[in-house]
């Protein structure tokens, strides 16, 4: 073993072509020879770049439709032979095999086919790469000796490497370059067993995630802590982690998890919407919406959802399930407003000339509309000692589904607002309440008005409601995520000025809570569904 090893032979097989002909050049420039399989050697060969078909290295066709092309041992013996070692030096001379010493590989896009809508699982068990795997776990093995590369994003740092050293790679870079070898096929492997045991169970027997490290954070949620954020290489839809940030300083980690919260609640709305205009905004402080609303304009859901509480919005998140224009960049950037991140599929030029101009550290997200092809069932959640795992809550409301259980009957404006805010009071800490109504300012915005969340008990929700909501609770639709134990609370939300009042129903008392519904001329609806988010 020598920490520098001359690169005189290549085998290179991919199936991401970023780069490839830069890379290929700068190998046969500095006179590599370069071996490779079907598409790779046509792609290097148009290149007017020599190329030798690994057939000819093995003297055997591929086969099969090319499930069969670098399983032999005139490829892995190339690789994994041990060159300080005289019996394999001499194994390899006696059957006419010669050494590669890089191997550069990317494996077919099973991830990328997995997460297609619809996919056939037969589509996405042909991109099980199987040859791939094998030589990239061959030449990581044999690291004292063999460079392995398995990303586009390596290229550099390989031929770098090689200008310093005369056409060597050293050791050190070797062996890391073989741990990110093994990471990556660990982590394909676990993303087919997660797409098979997804397909027949609901929970793994075990539990392996697979996220990569996206960013190191200031802090954690207090100076003294320190935190990190990675991405889950199988989400595809417009995420946080996946936003481009166009302006602004790093994102901390309490900023990431609000501005998660606001991103789900428009993203709920946009999958409810009445119509291909409507907008959806909201405003998240310490993951609670304080304000959500939905308009057929941006300027109007903004500013609906800023009214919900305008003290809290101060400093909070904002987020819009529809592009900024330089008219919603001016409602966002009224002198009483300041905004920590503003999250939408995009800004055009003049909004963000406006934002940046009006405050210089707030945090741009654009995150682009594009719907998940498969979003994640599973949410996890760690504890000491473990890790909670649950379906995700993705459901929508369906107000014509629920139950009229009291009062009057509802309108369909009511409706229509109840559904608006029963994404708001899913998405508000248990035990959530949540009261909203029509924007008597702007005609046609459906907004929250109040709400009280993470309560100990549910009255004390209903009267924090109460309170945000003030004079506009009069008329109003109150939103709870759980059943009332008690008539209590719904009697602090009638005496409130609520005309409407929906929940799970379930408690033992319900007969009570209706009673006094009835009695109050109040509408009461039951949902049949609890929504606590703890």
């Amino acid at each position: 073993m020598t920490d520098l090893v001359p690169i005189r032979r290549a085998l290179l097989s991919v199936s991401d072509k970023t780069d490839l002909i830069p890379f290929a050049t700068a190998l046969t420039n500095r006179g590599v020879e370069i071996i490779s399989t079907g598409g790779t050697a046509r792609a290097i060969r148009e290149a007017g770049i020599p190329v030798t078909l690994v057939e000819d290295i093995t003297g055997f066709p591929e086969i099969m439709d090319g499930r069969v092309k670098t399983l032999h041992p005139s490829v892995h013996g190339a690789l994994l032979g041990r060159r300080e070692k005289p019996d394999h030096v001499a194994a390899a001379e006696q059957h006419g095999i010669a050494p590669i010493d890089l191997l550069c590989v990317n494996l077919y896009p099973f991830e990328q086919t997995a997460a297609k809508p619809n996919v056939e699982r037969e589509e996405a068990i042909e991109q099980i790469d199987i040859g791939g795997p094998a030589m990239l776990r061959a030449a990581a093995k044999n690291a004292d000796w063999v460079t392995v590369v398995t990303s586009p994003r390596q290229y550099d740092l390989v031929i770098s490497e090689m200008r310093r050293h005369e056409g060597a790679t050293t050791l050190t870079t070797r062996r890391a370059l073989a741990a990110d070898a093994f990471a990556r096929t660990a982590s394909y492997d676990r993303a087919i067993a997660l797409y098979l045991t997804s397909r027949s169970r609901a929970f793994p027997p075990v539990l392996s995630l697979d996220y990569a490290l996206a960013d190191v954070l200031r802090y954690g949620e207090n100076p003294h802590q320190s935190a990190a954020v990675y991405r889950d290489p199988a989400s595809m839809g417009p995420t946080v982690v996946n936003a481009e940030q166009l302006h602004g300083k790093q994102l901390s980690y309490n900023n990431s998890l609000d501005a998660a919260a606001a991103l789900e609640v428009v993203k709920a709305f946009a999958r409810s919407r009445a119509n291909e205009n409507e907008v959806g905004a909201c405003v998240v402080k310490h993951t609670n919406p304080c304000g959500a609303a939905v308009a057929n304009s941006v300027v109007d859901a903004t500013t609906g959802a800023i009214a919900g509480d305008p003290m809290a919005a101060f400093g909070g998140i904002l987020a819009l399930n529809a592009p900024v224009n330089d008219e919603a960049a001016r409602a966002i950037t009224a002198p009483d407003r300041f905004f920590e991140v503003i999250i939408a599929p995009e800004f055009d030029h003049q909004a963000l000339t406006i934002l940046r101009d009006r405050w210089t550290n707030v945090r741009l997200l654009a995150v682009g509309w594009r719907p998940a092809a498969r979003q994640r069932k599973l949410d996890y959640r760690s504890i000491p000692g473990g890790m909670l795992v649950e379906d995700r809550d993705v459901s929508l409301p369906k107000p014509q589904d629920w139950a009229h259980a009291a009062g009057p009957a509802p309108t369909e404006e009511q409706l229509r607002i109840a559904g608006v805010i029963d994404v708001a009071a899913k998405s508000l800490a248990s035990n959530a309440v949540a009261i909203g109504g029509a924007d008597l300012e702007r005609p046609g915005v459906a907004r929250l008005f109040g709400a009280g969340a993470g309560q100990m008990d549910r009255v004390a929700s209903c009267k924090i409601a109460v309170e945000k909501a003030g004079p506009l609770a009069k008329g109003a639709v109150a939103v709870s995520d759980a059943f009332f134990p008690f008539p209590d609370g719904p009697e602090v939300l009638i005496n409130g000025g609520v005309s409407l009042i929906v929940n799970p129903g379930g408690s033992k008392r319900d007969e009570e809570t209706l009673a006094l519904c009835e009695q109050r001329g109040v509408t009461c609806m039951m949902t049949g569904q609890r929504r606590f988010r703890h």
